[in-house]
C-alpha cells in the first residue's frame, strides 16, 4: 500500500514539475514576443541584459540569502578561465534567440531551435573528431528534414531573423561543448551555472546594449503612451526568465532523462500552439507537417542517445575505444532555453 502510495506520489511530482516547467517556458517566450511585437520595444540586447540582471540577482537569493541550492565553489582563476568562456557563447546564444524572436513567429524560431542536436553532434565530430554510431546520425535525418522543410514553407521568413536563430543553435552547441572541456571536475546544476555565468554575461552586454541601444530606448521612452507599465512586463519577463531555470532544476530531479526529452519536445508543440493562438502568425499545412517530423526527429534522437548510453553502462556489453566514444552531451540540449 505505501509503495503503491509512493509510486502514486512520483508520477504526480513529476507530472507537475514538467507543468511548471512547461508554463514558465512558454511564458517567457510568450511574453518576449509581446515586448518585441505588441509593446514595440525591438531591442534585444536590452532585453537579453535585463534577462542576465534578473538571473544573476534571484540566484544570488535561491544560493546566499534563502540557501536553497548549496554553492559549488570555484576557484577565482577558473572563473576567468572556463566560467568567462563559457558565459560570453552563453550571452551570444541568449542575444540571438532575442534577435530571432523579434523578426520571426515562435512557431518557426522554435522549430529552428530544434535543429541543436544537429548542430551539436556535426561539431563534436568535426572538432573533436568524436565517433557516433550510425543511428545517432540516421536519427539526425528527419530533424534536417523537417527544417528544410519548415524552413521553405514557411509564409512569414524573414532572412535576419532566421539566420539568427540558426547561428544561436551554433551558439548553443558551442556552449555544450565548452561546457566539457571547461567544466571538467565541476558538477554544475542550473541554478548554480546561472550563479556564476549571469554576471559575466551582464557585463559584456551592459555596454553594447547602451551604446547600440540606449538613444532608442530613450526615444520608446517619450513616445510609448503607458511606458511604467510596458516597463513592469519588460523586467517581469527577467524574473520569470530566472524561474525558468529554476524550474529546469527541479523538472531535470523529477524526471528520467527519456521521460525529459520527451516533455522537451512536447513543450515546443505547446509553444508553438500557443503562439498561435495568441499572434495567430499564418502557418500552412506544410510548415506545421515539418514542424511536426522535426518534433518527432528530436525524440527519435534523445531515445536513441539514452539507449545507447544505457548499453554502455551494462556489464558485459561490448564498449566503444574510449578515443571514438559516443559524446553524450554535459549539458542537455533542452537546456539552451535559459537564462
Amino acid at each position: 500500500m505505501e509503495e503503491g502510495l509512493v509510486c502514486q506520489w512520483t508520477v504526480i511530482r513529476s507530472l507537475l514539475a514538467i507543468l511548471q516547467w512547461w508554463a514558465f517556458n512558454v511564458t517567457v517566450i510568450i511574453i518576449n514576443k509581446w515586448i518585441f511585437q505588441k509593446l514595440d520595444f525591438k531591442f534585444p540586447l536590452s532585453v537579453s541584459c535585463i534577462h542576465f540582471i534578473c538571473s544573476a540577482i534571484g540566484a544570488y537569493v535561491v544560493i546566499k540569502v534563502l540557501k536553497l541550492k548549496p554553492l559549488i565553489s570555484v576557484d577565482p582563476q577558473d572563473r576567468w578561465k572556463r566560467i568567462f568562456p563559457m558565459s560570453f557563447v552563453f550571452c551570444i546564444n541568449i542575444v540571438l534567440g532575442n534577435v530571432s524572436l523579434r523578426y520571426i513567429p515562435v512557431s518557426f524560431m522554435q522549430t529552428i531551435k530544434s535543429f541543436t542536436p544537429a548542430t551539436t553532434v556535426v561539431l563534436q565530430w568535426l572538432v573533436w573528431r568524436k565517433y557516433f554510431d550510425w543511428r545517432i546520425w540516421a536519427s539526425l535525418i528527419p530533424i534536417v528534414g523537417g527544417i528544410l522543410l519548415t524552413s521553405i514553407t514557411e509564409l512569414s521568413f524573414n532572412m535576419l531573423g532566421f539566420c539568427a536563430a540558426l547561428f544561436g543553435c551554433l551558439a548553443t552547441s558551442t556552449k555544450t561543448i565548452l561546457a566539457e572541456a571547461l567544466l571538467h571536475g565541476y558538477k554544475f546544476d542550473s541554478i548554480n551555472t546561472v550563479y556564476y555565468m549571469a554576471p559575466f554575461a551582464t557585463l559584456i552586454m551592459v555596454l553594447p546594449a547602451m551604446l547600440l541601444e540606449g538613444s532608442g530606448i530613450l526615444e520608446w521612452l517619450s513616445i510609448h503612451p503607458y511606458p511604467w507599465a510596458a516597463l513592469i512586463i519588460i523586467f517581469s519577463s527577467g524574473v520569470l526568465a530566472f524561474c525558468l531555470n529554476f524550474s529546469i532544476f527541479y523538472v531535470i530531479h523529477s524526471t528520467t532523462a527519456v521521460t525529459f526529452n520527451v516533455a522537451g519536445n512536447l513543450k515546443v508543440a505547446v509553444a508553438v500552439l500557443v503562439s498561435w493562438l495568441i499572434f495567430r502568425n499564418p502557418i500552412s499545412y506544410m510548415n506545421a507537417v515539418g514542424c511536426a517530423i522535426t518534433l518527432v526527429g528530436c525524440t527519435f534522437y534523445g531515445y536513441v542517445r539514452h539507449m545507447l548510453s544505457q548499453q554502455s553502462s551494462v556489464p558485459g556489453t561490448p564498449r566503444t575505444p574510449r578515443s571514438k566514444m559516443e559524446l553524450l552531451p554535459l549539458v542537455n540540449d533542452k537546456l539552451d532555453d535559459k537564462v
